[in-house]
């Protein structure tokens, strides 16, 4: 059995980053006055999106 699972990680983590980043792109500012004004939703998709590309790319060189 050959099987990767940072593969199905890879590709989890980068549709829920890409996800949030559409939220908080697309959501208004008012929602953040309780993160200080941190577009939280945006921040947190861009380091999915990141984790999910590096776990999707280590598993496609190991191949």
């Amino acid at each position: 059995m050959n099987f990767d699972l940072r593969l199905p990680v890879g590709l989890m983590f980068g549709l829920f980053g890409l996800i949030l980043i559409g939220t908080g792109l697309f959501t208004s500012s008012e929602i953040y006055q309780r993160s200080l004004g941190i577009n939280v939703n945006l921040w947190w998709g861009i380091f999915l999106l990141i984790f999910g590309c590096i776990m999707f790319f280590s598993a496609k060189r190991k191949k």
